[in-house]
């Protein structure tokens, strides 16, 4: 996967931390392997997403110590730790990735803290960052086509649902259906590098 910076230079992990009001987004980092560990046992998130299931130790000590560090290096995958602002344990994780030329988000919620809305204020501060940081002209959201717990974090944080794409999600050597939205940095009240001309009716 090609990085789709399109401007600046890749952000370091070591320089990288985003704060809400209630949340730390960090660089998932090696202290984290047994939360992602564990939080991945969830069969939601193993049905729902591309980890291996069933899921093993040693698929969280690649993923978190050598995947995560060479993607960011890379600048094709930022994948974030959430985290409690003072301090506590993991709540959920997302990624900002390059995908077919622009920017899109993945994320999963640790099962016991689900329902708090983390995820969704996670996910605002990603995509502001993704705009201004990363200089996105448009962030997109997929997910298997009823997944509608992730719908409704995307819906939640912003994101216009504009559709379903036939046989466009890979997963268990079959095709499946994929619902979309997306999210303009306009969404945002944010400027965009480009001007936007929409179709008209």
């Amino acid at each position: 996967m090609e990085p789709v910076t399109p401007w600046a230079a890749l952000p370091e992990a070591s320089a990288t931390s985003l704060v809400t009001e209630r949340l730390r987004l960090r660089p998932l980092a090696p202290k984290d392997i047994e939360a992602v560990y564990a939080a991945c046992q969830d069969p939601d998130i193993q049905r729902w997403t591309t980890i291996p299931s069933p899921y093993e130790r040693q698929h969280a000590e690649h993923f978190v110590g050598r995947i995560v560090p060479d993607m960011w290096r890379a600048g094709t995958n930022f994948v974030f730790a959430v985290e409690p602002v003072g301090g506590g344990p993991l709540l959920a994780s997302v990624n900002a990735h390059g995908h077919t030329g622009v920017w899109a988000v993945g994320y999963w919620t640790v099962r016991e803290h689900r329902g708090r809305g983390y995820t969704t204020e996670a996910l605002r501060a990603l995509t502001r960052w993704m705009f201004t940081e990363l200089g996105a002209d448009r962030v997109e959201w997929r997910a298997e086509a009823g997944n509608a717990g992730s719908r409704a974090v995307a819906l939640k944080a912003g994101f216009v649902m504009e559709g379903t794409l036939r046989a466009a999600m890979p997963l268990e050597e079959t095709t499946r259906d994929a619902w979309i939205g997306a999210l303009l940095p306009s969404d945002l009240g944010l400027p965009s590098r480009r001007p936007y001309l929409p179709a008209r009716p």
